[in-house]
């Protein structure tokens, strides 16, 4: 079995889990407006903070691309398909075992609110199914 990750596949995932964050949690976006209101984060907290929290963002997007990149690759050569279906199932699994479980019981024991964990958590699954998706289709 052969690991074998697609760079043009992990700089399309890239950009589009960029996209999806910017969609999802911009002040314009879909939840933006309430993200802030649940997490008490101000538009001035936001340029208090910089440029940090953004290049934690890009990192982690970064290390996500890379990391449904492999897991594809992997149960692709496993299962010898290069279905996206597959790689949807991935970013599912992924998304599943690492992201809602690890986001529900911080949030549970942080004692946030049970809707901010719902959006989180609903991005992280859009985040994963669409690098998936993107990894599927130019893998």
């Amino acid at each position: 079995m052969e690991l074998s990750v697609s760079w043009p596949a992990v700089a399309a995932a890239i950009v589009v889990g960029m996209a999806i964050a910017w969609v999802w949690y911009s002040d314009w976006g879909l939840v933006g407006g309430t993200w802030r209101q649940l997490t008490g984060v101000t538009k001035e907290d936001s340029a208090k903070a910089g440029k940090g929290p953004f290049a934690i963002l890009v990192a982690s997007i970064v290390v996500t691309a890379l990391a449904l990149a492999a897991a594809c690759s992997i149960a692709s050569a496993f299962f010898s398909s290069d279905s996206p279906w597959l790689h949807l199932a991935v970013g599912f699994t992924a998304w599943l075992g690492f992201s809602l479980s690890t986001l529900a019981q911080h949030n549970g024991f942080e004692q946030k609110p049970a809707r901010l964990t719902m959006i989180n958590s609903a991005y992280q699954l859009v985040l994963f199914l669409g690098m998936s998706l993107a990894v599927a289709l130019l893998q």
